[in-house]
């Protein structure tokens, strides 16, 4: 692989939500800051939505490394979980060591005297679900029913729901209308703009380890965010497969053709590829029909 190549540690566009290549990019600070407020305000529900591969995983796993000094939390990766399920999920994490085989009220009762237990040292408990526009209805109004336990002045637990839009619609539903109404913040992930994807390649490179000039040359970035549109994943997927394409070629420098080549390579972005080859296409033809006035004119003035 290209890593001794470059100089690299690692790969550095890995699909892996590894926090340490976490980027502050406007769209996940801005979540981290809606994130941070609600914590603070005591809100129960809050949920982050947004579209495949703009990061929600990422960004759940770095909430998570920033809330550990200061709560207790709960992380559920796979929301496929009856209420039964989902209450021993949170105890395990909670670490309650309840009995194997009790039953929903004995659980609830036990997270209700941790909660409790927290409440007077100070640290909240958030429970984070990632891709909650999968879990069961059932296991959604369990969780309503969950968020029951409080006192009369404060939430003793913070929800924060990850998820992709159909989650959306889903809420929407009429059974669903009261935890609907008790999710008061919410922000919907945006991708990286244009102006922020160098900087964003630069920084994961750095973190793997890089040290030098950039890579990717300017026409090479601007291509780039065209055909991921800004999408994190896709990002990281065209920028590793261009930096095989360079490696195989035995050059530094990534360039235009080389991201052309990843495009080219990846499934799901055949009709974006053809675009841009037709674009290049016709910015070529007018190149040569401009040249060949310029010398018929040149040839009439001679």
């Amino acid at each position: 692989m290209y890593e001794q190549f470059y100089a690299l540690k690692e790969k550095p566009f890995s699909l892996t939500p590894d926090t340490e290549y976490f980027y502050r990019y406007s769209g996940h600070q801005e979540a981290l800051n809606v994130l941070l407020v609600a914590l603070r305000n005591g809100e129960g529900f809050v949920r982050v939505t947004g579209e495949v591969g703009t990061g929600k995983t990422l960004l759940c796993r770095q909430l998570l490394k920033l809330l550990q000094d200061d709560c207790a939390t709960a992380y559920l990766p796979n929301p496929l979980l009856t209420p039964l399920e989902l209450y021993q999920a949170i105890s395990h994490d909670l670490q309650l060591g309840l009995p194997e085989k009790a039953s929903l009220q004995q659980l609830c009762q036990g997270i209700f005297a941790e909660l409790v237990r927290l409440r007077k040292i100070k640290r909240p408990l958030v429970v984070l679900i990632d891709e909650a526009q999968a879990m069961p209805y059932r296991s959604l109004e369990a969780l309503r029913l969950l968020s029951n336990l409080e006192t009369e002045k404060e939430k003793l637990l913070h929800i924060f729901f990850f998820a992709q839009p159909e989650f959306e619609q889903r809420l929407a539903e009429d059974n669903l209308r009261q935890l609907r109404q008790r999710i008061t913040f919410s922000y919907t992930l945006t991708t990286l703009h244009h102006c922020e994807l160098s900087a964003y390649l630069d920084h994961r490179l750095r973190v793997a380890g890089f040290n030098g000039e950039s890579l990717f040359v300017p026409s090479a970035v601007r291509l780039l965010h065209k055909a991921s549109k800004g999408v994190p994943r896709l990002v990281n997927l065209l920028a590793h497969k261009s930096l095989l394409v360079a490696y195989g070629k035995g050059v530094r420098k990534i360039n235009r053709n080389m991201i052309l080549t990843a495009i080219k390579d990846t499934h799901g972005l055949e009709l974006s590829n053809r675009k841009f080859f037709s674009v290049y296409a016709l910015e070529f033809g007018m190149v040569m029909c401009i040249a060949v006035t310029t010398l018929l004119i040149w040839g009439g003035l001679r």
